[in-house]
């Protein structure tokens, strides 16, 4: 049997003693409990539906609660005002009488009824609170700052801020971004959080901060924080590096001749490294594990810390959110206006996470490149075409974003539809070169294996040959209980830090690579000290249709060799790459390392100074996705040459890299632009589809033009006469190719040691 209780409140004035809205709702929530037999604690909105009547009886509470904050909230301001009326007063004493006389029976009628009372109340309060706030504006002489504007460009935005009149407080997330009753305060919301209202001219719009470079990395090293060992190995590095980049920024601003740089507010969201994503990497730093991601997030981070922009970084959801200001409440406030961040770094798992937590706000961003995805092995457009991909078979599991292609950032320069990102090996000084050459042992070799399990699997010939010939080092990791399963003849140093393993490879002739980690930072570093660097060919090349490693990844490329860019970009006497099946071969490439002498040598883009290079153009120039070109350029042969370049007399529109650099070709039946340009001694730029995507640029009698969403468009049949060109730019591919079409494509020319930017891009 449900006892009755009568609960009697003191009188009060609610604009007087200011009552707490949460105060309100623990009395309530005890009337509830009584009624409920729940709790004390428990929610009055979860009170049980026999007793207080279902649904209903949740919608008034829940109505109640809304009146309610709305009135108390508005109390402050309202006690303070002297011209408060008799009647008003007396209103506020008949709410307060009516709570008075709040008893357990007719509960929802008597809730109701209040109810009814606060609307009312907040209707008038509303008035009140308006025409005192209008009078001071009048007396201030700034009534023009929140008068409602009348502009054509947004005519949504008189009924916006009538909708905000009458339902800012459905949400909690409006007070969150500043929301406050009054129709400046709606103003500065439509404006700056969404985009329904123009610009308020009184608001201070201040001109974007000078970057300017920075040496100490102090502050850097406090960001990236502590806990993790993936984190203390980032913060060795950029220790041991931090000369080299303050001598590259040295360099670089002289370079610039103190041209202005906007300094960006930038997120790094390192999501493999968070616990939500299961950080596997972490646990195994100390244990022989893949450093290559974290090499490269420590340099990205040295970067744009050393750029001098303005850093956030985060490694955790929790983090992700705060920084993002996801606001609170039931999603009536995504974020649909401005970021908090100019740029946000991160990987897919980020991307995976950012998607579940900024909903369909995420579209928006990445559509106007805010967005920057660090990708290891890169994505092609095929595979980035949600769409696109689910129809034509290359739908996998890290695809599919819809990005511009030149958002994500590799570690190598893969394909050129994506942006190379890079990282850095240390760079010596003539000094340390000469030393390193004078004091190297000729018949010493380094293995590039670090896990035990990377020795086995049919390597014992190639090794017995070198065994033959040279010393065999390993740094293979092992626990002290556990020896590692290597060879007997291998003199092996377990896993060793940095300093060391640099001071073993200044001995080593040879560093010897077994065919697997890919395209790994750790043969860069041992051709810069001085080793040269021999390496498997593959035969046929690995691929995602032939090998398991690089299967369900977002890309068709062929991988020739362990490490494609250290054979096509340095090559020979540096880099050897042999058929390892081959004894004969092999025995041969041996004894000609031997007989070779090499300096130490670094490629410019993965110096500190290269890098800062690559990075400071893509945050100036880079910028969102730009309206297609108009057609009809007019394009003009080279002498001596195929290719077609913009012609000096037709109108340039702007364009990064700049329209000066392009080289306009045609690919040969089954040729992908990639390897036309390459043929050529130049890059594809997708950037620059949008200048060729039209058929004055094909040069060729078409019978049939059309466009169509393909990712070999623009392109041509001869035989059939057939021109095709590219609806959807996201499709813009450098990679794609066709038996039956030949590509039109946009090559460029580069800067030497920098094969990222174009000769004038900087």
């Amino acid at each position: 049997m449900i006892r009755r209780w009568l609960v009697t409140f003191k009188p009060f004035r609610i604009f007087v003693v200011g009552i707490g809205f949460f105060s309100l709702c623990f009395l309530m929530t005890s009337l509830g409990g009584q009624f409920s037999a729940k709790r004390l604690g428990d929610s009055p909105f979860t009170i049980r539906t026999e007793v207080m009547g279902g649904v209903e009886s949740r919608g008034v509470l829940r109505k109640i609660s809304d009146m309610l904050e709305v009135i108390l909230k508005r109390m402050d301001s309202l006690s303070k005002l002297d011209n408060s009326t008799t009647s008003d007063t007396r209103r506020l004493d008949e709410l307060s009488s009516a709570i008075n006389r709040f008893q357990p029976a007719g509960l929802v009628e008597r809730i109701q009824a209040i109810a009814q009372n606060v609307s009312n109340m907040a209707v008038r309060v509303e008035q009140i609170l308006q025409n005192s706030m209008a009078a001071g504006r009048v007396r201030d002489g700034s009534s023009s700052q929140c008068e409602v504007p009348r502009d054509p460009r947004y005519p949504d935005c008189p009924g916006k801020v009538d909708w905000m009149r009458a339902r800012w407080t459905s949400d909690p997330c409006y007070a969150f971004y500043g929301v406050d009753g009054s129709d400046c305060s709606f103003l500065i919301y439509l404006s700056e959080v969404e985009w329904f209202c123009p610009p308020l001219a009184w608001r201070n719009h201040s001109s974007p901060p000078t970057a300017a470079f920075r040496t100490d990395l102090s502050s850097l090293l406090d960001l990236v924080g502590t806990g993790k060992e993936s984190l203390s190995f980032m913060k060795r590095r950029m220790r041991r590096l931090a000369s080299q980049w303050g001598t590259a920024a040295q360099r670089l601003h002289a370079k610039l001749r103190q041209r202005w740089r906007e300094q960006k507010k930038i997120l790094v969201h390192v999501g493999f490294l968070t616990e939500e994503s299961g950080d596997v990497f972490s646990p195994k730093v100390l244990k022989g594990g893949p450093l290559g991601e974290m090499v490269q997030w420590a340099d990205i981070l040295t970067a744009l810390h050393v750029l001098g922009h303005n850093l956030k970084i985060s490694m955790s959801v929790k983090e992700l959110q705060g920084f993002l200001g996801v606001p609170p409440g039931r999603g009536s406030c995504p974020l649909t206006g401005p970021l908090p961040f100019d740029l946000i770094y991160t990987d897919y798992h980020g991307m995976q996470q950012m998607k579940q937590h900024m909903g369909l706000s995420l579209k928006r961003h990445k559509y106007v490149c805010h967005i920057r995805v660090i990708d290891t092995f890169g994505t092609e457009p095929a595979y980035n075409h949600e769409d696109y991909a689910t129809l034509h078979g290359y739908r996998t599991n890290w695809g599919y974003w819809n990005l511009n292609s030149r958002q994500y950032m590799t570690m190598f320069p893969h394909t050129p539809d994506n942006s190379f990102m890079g990282f850095v090996s240390e760079e010596l000084n003539d000094t340390e070169k000469s030393s390193i050459m004078q004091n190297k042992v000729n018949n010493m070799a380094v293995v590039y294996g670090k896990e035990a399990s990377m020795w086995k699997q049919g390597k014992e010939g190639f090794l017995q040959i070198l065994h033959r010939y040279m010393e065999v080092h390993g740094t293979v990791y092992y626990e002290t209980q556990r020896p590692p399963e290597v060879p007997a003849y291998v003199k092996n140093h377990g896993l060793l830090p940095q300093h060391e393993l640099q001071t073993l490879l200044r001995k080593a002739k040879l560093f010897i690579g077994f065919g697997f980690p890919y395209e790994g930072p750790a043969p860069l570093e041992a051709i810069a000290n001085g080793c040269i660097y021999l390496q498997p060919k593959f035969h046929p090349p690995h691929s995602s249709l032939n090998h398991e490693f690089f299967r369900g990844k977002p890309t068709s490329r062929e991988v020739s060799s362990q490490h494609p860019y250290a054979e096509q970009y340095i090559g020979r006497p540096h880099v050897m790459t042999v058929d390892y099946n081959n004894s004969q071969e092999f025995d041969s490439a041996i004894r000609e390392i031997m007989s070779t002498k090499v300096e130490p040598y670094l490629p410019y883009e993965y110096t500190c100074e290269g890098m800062l290079e690559r990075v400071h153009a893509y945050i100036q120039h880079q910028v969102g996705s730009p309206s297609p070109a108009s057609p009809g350029p007019q394009f003009f042969l080279l002498p001596n040459s195929s290719a077609l370049t913009w012609a000096p007399n037709a109108n340039a529109p702007p364009a990064w890299p700049p329209l000066s650099s392009l080289r306009l070709l045609a690919s040969q039946e089954g040729q992908s632009c990639v390897e036309a340009c390459q043929h050529a001694n130049l890059v594809c730029e997708p950037a620059l589809f949008r200048f060729v995507n039209n058929k004055e640029a094909l040069q060729v009698q078409c019978e049939v033009v059309e466009a169509e969403v393909n990712h070999v468009f623009p392109a041509f049949s001869v035989l059939r006469r057939e021109c095709g060109l590219q609806k959807d730019p996201l499709l813009y591919s450098c990679a794609g190719l066709s038996p039956k079409y030949r590509r039109l494509c946009p090559c460029r020319d580069y800067r030497r040691g920098q094969v990222a930017l174009c000769r004038d891009c900087l």
